[in-house]
Formats: C-alpha cells, structure tokens, sequence
C-alpha cells in the first residue's frame, strides 16, 4: 500500500488543524486504536493506544494553539514534517514529526523529534 505525496500530506494538514482548533479526543480519533505517540523522541514514555493518546493531547485542551506546515517529505505511507506550533503565545516549538498512517488514513505511530533548542520564548 502506498499513498500519493498530496494525500498524506493533507492527512498531515487534518492532523495539525485538529490540533490547533480541536479537543483532546478529536486529535486522539486521527489515530488508530492500537497507535503508538513519542513525543519527544527519547523523552519518556510511549503513548500507546487511543485513549493514551488522548491524555496526552489534554495539555492542549483550552489553551490557543496555532499550527504552521514549513516542510513536508513522504514516501509510501509515512510522511516526515517539521511545523511550528504556538501555545498560549508564550512559546513556539519547530519539532520534527515522522508519521505512519493506515489504509484508513489513520496514524497509526507519530514520533516527534525536538528539545529546548527548539522552543523559542514569545
């Protein structure tokens, strides 16, 4: 199986609008039931699982969020991107997110790779 450059990179354009104007649990719906969430890379835990997920999406519940595409790559069915999101005005973080998606179009593993060098204090 594999997708077109433009359909996942509108499955990834889904991803950041619902993350930037939607709850917790709509973000979390994008994924799969059995999907896997790092983030960040190295950090921690790994999110496993739909509801998993949508706990970890509860940090932006209520607060604004803006989310911006600045590069996009794909090849068969992962797409690797680095966008800017900014939280509550105060910050900005420019991660980089390596994404898997099924036959569906849901994620079904997101990996996002970034630290402190990459937060900017707004």
């Amino acid at each position: 199986m594999s997708f077109e450059p433009d359909v996942l990179q509108g499955f990834v354009q889904r991803y950041l609008d619902t993350a930037a104007k939607g709850s917790s649990d709509e973000v979390a719906a994008l994924y799969a039931e059995d999907a896997t969430l790092e983030d960040p890379v190295g950090g921690g835990e790994v999110h496993i699982g739909r509801q998993a997920i949508a706990g970890f999406y509860k940090n932006i519940d209520g607060v604004e969020v803006s989310t911006e595409l600045l590069s996009f790559r794909a090849g068969g069915t992962e797409a690797a991107f680095v966008f800017a999101i900014t939280v509550g005005g105060a910050m900005r973080i420019e991660p980089i997110e390596v994404m898997t998606f099924n036959g569906e179009g849901l994620i079904t593993s997101m990996k996002a790779y970034w630290g402190p060098s990459n937060i900017t204090q707004l």
